[in-house]
């Protein structure tokens, strides 16, 4: 196996998925309320696994020509991440001293499970990014080094969300305090807010408004 193909493909995995986005931010704050994290972080990983294998052995193109299918995962997307972007700004607005504990114990095993599948899944830039950018580079390699490089890339999805999801849960202590707690929900709720108005904007150039 060429190891180099391999570190090629950590590194430009590592450099699509460490930029905070909603994957980042559900993990984060799941880790923070040791609230199945590992789970979260597992399911994050096996998508990004699937999505990448997906794009690097072909299934890039087809995504790429299929924009009414893109747009429906967009819209689901915009959905989801308003819903959940309020919801944090809503528990920042009435964070009180038992408030963060009492809040997180409200979510299931299954909730938690089905949040995690739907930031995923509902997340167009995790196709773009995984099946579409991925995909198309490490397609063109041939096919010893286009496993090696895949493994890489699923490597690198491993590394980080299993990393920042065990790291979240060891600083709970300390992130878990009201205000700061307040000041995490605070910025979740932005950047879930944020993403879902660039998708908006995404959809439109999709559609062709």
């Amino acid at each position: 196996m060429n190891i180099w193909v391999l570190l090629q493909g950590f590194g430009l995995g590592a450099s699509m998925i460490i930029p905070i986005g909603a994957q980042n931010a559900f993990v984060i704050n799941q880790g923070i309320k040791r609230q199945h994290h590992l789970s979260v972080a597992a399911i994050c990983s096996v998508c990004d696994i699937l999505f990448i294998s997906a794009g690097v052995f072909g299934g890039g193109a087809l995504l790429a020509a299929n924009p009414t299918l893109l747009s429906v995962i967009t819209l689901g997307g915009i959905a989801f991440l308003t819903l959940y972007g309020f919801a944090s700004l809503r528990r920042a607005w009435h964070t009180q001293s038992n408030h963060i504990e009492t809040d997180s114990r409200k979510m299931t095993f299954r909730m938690v499970i089905s949040a995690a599948f739907a930031v995923t899944v509902l997340n167009p830039h995790v196709y773009l990014d995984t099946v579409v950018v991925l995909g198309s580079i490490g397609g063109k390699y041939a096919y010893d080094d286009r496993i090696a490089f895949a493994l890489g890339t699923m490597l690198a999805s491993l590394t980080w969300f299993f990393g920042i999801s065990i790291l979240a849960a060891r600083m709970a202590n300390v992130l878990s305090r009201p205000r700061v707690q307040q000041g995490i929900d605070i910025v979740i709720g932005f950047v879930m807010l944020a993403i879902a108005f660039q998708l908006a904007k995404t959809l439109v150039h999709i559609d062709g408004v």
